[in-house]
């Protein structure tokens, strides 16, 4: 349970009765919950839905959603993408691993800039946009997708730590990496896949929501693409900055939420 509050303390804004004391051991290990932060967040959305959809037009729904999970997150995944794009905007002067200690140090300035602001941008405009086409769909595709969207996208923060190593010495990603091993990883996908399959459960028998047939075979494509893409962005994040840092985990987050939609969407209109 400690473990579990330390997670929710430090991925959210959510206020708990009182902070709990917490040494960097901890915290890496905290990431075996990541998964259960995402999904109270989820649950957060469909009662934004529920509520929102019985004053507001569609459209409106969508944006307060959206509002939502930011809010809920304290901006926090938004500004390591910011200051990720902005380092990746860095034009090479080269020298690799000059290049490397220039990135690094812009992600250190603490200000936004113009392909920082840009990529922010188009994160919540694609969002926006897809949670806006989700909303005409199936009502199982809606509502498990704002469920599930949090949760795999904290699964994606602790399998990109797995797959990364620090960029730095020292460093929110320093925690993490230097200390996440197999145990997380497993326990972090165990508690995926067990809510995956209840959200099913729950959604056909208690509140008759139709599961299309060939769901779970569309997770399974989901999951090994998301694992290939975590795999895939480490290697560059490593080509690029040396390693990993909080602000590209926060970057993560923010691209697997649009990945996800993206491939429900696609998934969607396109399987038999």
């Amino acid at each position: 349970m400690k473990r579990f509050l330390i997670a929710l303390q430090f991925l959210t804004i959510i206020p708990i009765k009182k902070n709990i004391a917490f040494d960097e051991d901890s915290l890496a290990k905290s990431t075996s919950f990541f998964v259960l932060v995402g999904l109270l967040q989820g649950l957060l959305l469909i009662a934004t839905d529920y509520l929102a959809r019985r004053i507001f037009h569609s459209d409106l729904v969508a944006g307060l959603i959206l509002l939502v999970l930011v809010l809920s997150n304290g901006g926090f995944h938004l500004d390591g993408l910011s200051d990720t794009f902005d380092a990746l905007a860095l034009k090479s002067g080269g020298d690799a691993a000059i290049d490397k200690q220039k990135r690094l140090a812009i992600m250190k300035t603490g200000t936004a800039g113009p392909i920082g602001v840009t990529a922010l941008f188009f994160v919540l405009a694609l969002k926006y946009l897809a949670l806006n086409n989700l909303s005409h769909f199936q009502a199982f595709t809606y509502f498990s997708s704002l469920l599930l969207m949090p949760v795999l996208s904290k699964w994606a923060i602790v399998m990109s730590m797995f797959y990364g190593k620090p960029a730095r010495e020292d460093g929110l990603g320093r925690i993490f990496i230097n200390r996440i091993n197999l145990r997380e990883i497993v326990t972090s996908t165990g508690i995926l896949l067990v809510l995956i399959v209840l959200s099913s459960v729950v959604f056909s028998r208690f509140f008759s929501l139709y599961v299309p047939d060939k769901q779970y075979i569309f997770y399974i494509f989901l999951l090994l693409a998301l694992s290939l893409f975590c795999c895939g962005e480490m290697m560059f994040f490593k080509k690029k900055f040396g390693g990993l840092t909080g602000d590209m985990l926060g970057a993560t987050s923010e691209l697997t939420e649009i990945i996800f939609l993206f491939m429900v969407i696609a998934w969607s209109r396109f399987s038999i």
